[in-house]
């Protein structure tokens, strides 16, 4: 189906401290693959008449189905040794949205997220109710164990570990973990439809570590997540807190819509905001044209996009990838 209208799909897979020197080739090459496959299968979705929406979803299960990414099978786990996964969605046409928080047995969150938005009323569930919801809803339920990797639990145990080396020498309680700790892997897409819809999804793991509930930003419409027709569509990774206190993907959209501020420019004073309260992270961003940038302050952000002409294009250190 083609009628000259433009399609287009953006993807992250996280931003973070993404080493050239200790990322091996083999590896560099599972991301780009992955990061593909979820191209192309979302970009098939466009091609076919498929809703920006549906789009949205296709991509970012593939990458939730993926162990290198920190969202759905990849999850880092908490500090009480879960894996707690959040996510949403939202579409730029009316601008519903649905999200999750906090859950343990869905497979694939980003389908929990789309079902909260098309098939309740409300826009956030977390928890024991939102697993309910999702299986009544007939989604995928799995035993907790389907997301252990033992990538992600030998990085639980050091995370500990250093926690204790730091009481144990009273150090600065901000002191970081090692690059391969620190690494984030949030995944998110954002795409437009042969309609001129947009829509944005975002889904996480949250942080290795993390206490007490912890929910960072991307199951909150705003911070990780927002899509306005008349403006723009965005899904954001990074230190979570700092995006929410900036309201970092609405932030972006209300400059492009009320400041006509270019897209790349918008996210950079986003990023900067972010930045001065001791944040940092990456944001893609999508227009009703088409028009997409994918702007990150950290070493790295697995990223990539296609278009109409169904090219494929991936990304991880500066200067890959520019829309």
């Amino acid at each position: 189906m083609d009628n000259g209208l433009p399609i287009r799909l953006v993807i992250h897979g996280g931003a973070g401290a993404i080493s050239r020197s200790k990322l091996t080739a083999e590896r560099e090459l599972a991301y780009r693959q992955t990061l593909a496959e979820s191209l192309t299968v979302g970009h098939a979705v466009l091609q076919a008449g498929g809703s920006s929406v549906d789009a949205v979803i296709a991509a970012i299960v593939v990458m939730e189905d993926s162990p290198l990414f920190n969202a759905g099978k990849g999850a880092v786990f908490t500090h009480a040794g879960r894996n707690e996964l959040d996510a949403s969605i939202m579409e730029g046409a009316t601008r519903l949205a649905g999200a999750i928080a906090g859950v343990t047995t869905i497979r694939n969150p980003i389908r929990a997220a789309h079902a909260v938005m098309t098939k309740s009323t409300h826009v956030m569930l977390i928890g024991h109710g939102a697993e309910a919801f999702a299986a009544e809803q007939g989604l995928e339920i799995v035993d907790p164990t389907y997301f252990y990797t033992q990538h992600r639990w030998d990085q639980l145990q050091k995370a500990i570990a250093k926690d204790r080396i730091m009481l144990d020498h009273d150090n600065d309680s901000d002191t970081p973990l090692s690059d391969e700790d620190q690494k984030r892997g949030t995944v998110g897409a954002v795409a437009l439809d042969r309609y001129g819809n947009l829509a944005a999804g975002t889904s996480t793991g949250g942080l290795t570590n993390k206490r007490y509930g912890r929910v960072g930003d991307s199951p909150i419409i705003g911070a990780g997540t927002y899509a306005d027709n008349r403006s723009v569509a965005v899904s954001a990774t990074g230190t979570g807190e700092m995006f929410i206190r900036t309201a970092a993907a609405f932030n972006t959209a209300a400059q492009a819509r009320l400041l006509n501020t270019p897209i790349a420019d918008a996210a950079d004073n986003t990023l900067a905001e972010i930045a001065a309260i001791g944040g940092d992270g990456g944001l893609i961003v999508l227009d009703a044209l088409g028009h997409y940038a994918t702007r990150f302050n950290t070493q790295g952000m697995y990223c990539g996009t296609i278009g109409n002409d169904g090219t494929v294009w991936t990304g991880i250190f500066p200067g890959e990838l520019n829309g």
